[in-house]
């Protein structure tokens, strides 16, 4: 039976690692710092790739095992990966935006035009 969003999340917080051919998970592999083992040979999450935290191991049984087998191995490699910078920010962009907006406000500097002119 299909998991609720937050009962998948705690699910993916909480693994060792994580196998999938989804670019979603792959994203919240990465933010939530557990290493993401991918079953393709392209992404449309390369910035996943290219910060460490996700590698694409293709559709070969024994190469995916063969990466599994290493992160549980080799600590370095593990964490390397768990570590990798979150190429997606730190989650406070709204936080950023809303200070931003607050401060012209006040400066009497924000202008906003009605929906009938757009």
């Amino acid at each position: 039976k299909p998991l609720g969003y937050l009962d998948f999340l705690r699910l993916e917080k909480n693994a060792f690692a994580i196998m999938t051919d989804s670019g979603g998970i792959q994203e919240e592999a990465i933010i939530l710092g557990v290493p993401c083992l991918t079953l393709r040979y392209n992404t449309e999450r390369p910035e996943t790739v290219e910060a460490g935290g996700n590698v694409l191991v293709g559709l070969e049984k024994e190469r995916a095992l063969d990466y599994l087998k290493r992160l549980m191995e080799d600590r370095e490699f593990y964490e390397g990966m768990a570590n990798a910078p979150n190429p997606f920010g730190d989650g406070r962009a709204g936080e950023r935006i809303a200070e931003i907006l607050l401060k012209l406000y006040e400066r009497g500097e924000l202008r906003v035009r009605s929906s009938s002119f757009i």
